[in-house]
């Protein structure tokens, strides 16, 4: 099992680390560290997409890691329009805010090498033909 862990990654675990904290932040904002309404609200919901992406980060699936990009885009613009509440509602946005971003930028890192060398495989294809 460890071998495995080892095997993978760093960006790649530091992405699904993000996504896993980011999905149980969301569940216990809204149930019942800070819900909109008294016993929770619907806005749990809010984190069920992440449920999707974690296994196929968790492959290192680079179509998976490009749409979970794009999706974590979302929760970033939630805490960054959400930091301006007050109580524990702000230090909540504030740390979705960092998952969200951290995952981001792992993400990203994770991708540009694999980006890179698609277009060199692409190009040398053009050059061929």
């Amino acid at each position: 099992m460890l071998k495995k862990l080892l095997e993978k990654n760093p960006y790649q675990l530091l992405a699904t680390a993000a996504f896993v904290d980011l999905f149980i932040l969301c569940v216990c904002w809204e149930w019942f560290i800070s819900p909109l309404r008294p016993g929770g609200s619907w806005l749990i919901l809010k984190g069920i997409p992440l449920l999707f992406a974690i296994p196929g980060l968790w492959k290192g699936k680079v179509y998976t890691m490009q749409w979970a990009s794009m999706l974590v885009l979302l929760y970033i613009t939630e805490g960054l329009v959400r930091i301006l509440e007050t109580g524990s509602n702000f230090w909540m946005a504030l740390l979705e805010t960092i998952l969200a971003t951290s995952g981001f930028i792992c993400l990203l890192l994770y991708l540009k090498p694999i980006k890179q060398q698609a277009k060199i495989l692409a190009k040398q294809k053009r050059q061929a033909e």
